[in-house]
């Protein structure tokens, strides 16, 4: 009877645990593309932070791609749920066609694209490329003034990636500049002694049935680090993904 009594009780535990297991939900897969940035930027370090702050979320399955040749395959892009797009692609050459369209149809099918800092410096003659990242940085145009800490503040606390947020301070390059007249939702802005404006720092859009989140937050590790800007990651992505927040 004892014997049998033990044998129930294991059963039971087994079955909690299968049913906890059953009640967890699927991660959400990123593919994070990095490999190539200016010399002042340590891409490694960004895109590892960016990583780690994605993973300790618990949220995301992130797998890390250096080369960006991967957007050949439009049957390995169909496991992500969002790219995750981290390389300004200085040295390496244009995507092939395929490639390019392999990416936007990516999107447009209905699945996410997060772009940070430098990122949608890439491409400079893929004029759509400009277009999903909502603005674009332009050599010779875009710029910044010298890193100081600034305030970032909430231009809309009403969506889900920043609700609940509010203004906060952030040692990092204050872009500016960025280049680009498409319909964006401005979540995140602040005001450049560089270029006498307010500039946008976070925002999205819609690209087909797709959704893209412009982060221009990120110049190293402490930067990253600053846990509003976590939060913006993390509740970006996601967004991307899902269109939720959980």
């Amino acid at each position: 009877m004892r014997r049998l009594i033990c044998v129930l009780a294991l059963a039971c535990i087994v079955a909690a645990g299968s049913f906890v297991a059953a009640e967890e939900p699927a991660k959400i897969k990123v593919l994070l593309i990095t490999g190539d940035d200016v010399g002042a930027h340590n891409w490694r370090e960004m895109s590892e932070t960016t990583r780690e702050i994605l993973v300790a979320s618990k949220k995301f399955d992130v797998k890390v791609c250096e080369d960006p040749l991967i957007l050949e395959s439009e049957t390995a892009l169909k496991a992500y749920d969002v790219i995750a797009f981290l390389i300004y692609a200085r040295s390496i050459p244009m995507p092939s066609k395929q490639a390019q369209d392999n990416l936007l149809n990516f999107v447009k099918g209905g699945k996410g694209f997060f772009v940070q800092h430098l990122a949608t410096a890439s491409f400079a003659k893929w004029d759509e490329f400009g277009k999903l990242c909502g603005r674009k940085w332009i050599m010779g145009t875009s710029g910044h003034g010298p890193r100081v800490p600034f305030k970032a503040k909430i231009a809309n606390n009403e969506h889900p990636i920043t609700a609940g947020l509010e203004d906060f301070d952030v040692d990092d390059e204050l872009y500016a500049k960025l280049q680009g007249d498409g319909e964006i939702n401005v979540l995140v802005t602040a005001d450049s002694d560089w270029s006498k404006k307010t500039e946008p720092l976070v925002f999205t859009l819609n690209y087909g049935k797709g959704r893209v989140v412009h982060n221009a937050f990120g110049h190293d590790r402490k930067a990253l680090m600053t846990p509003s800007v976590q939060k913006l990651i993390v509740r970006g992505v996601e967004w991307a993904a899902t269109e939720k927040v959980k």
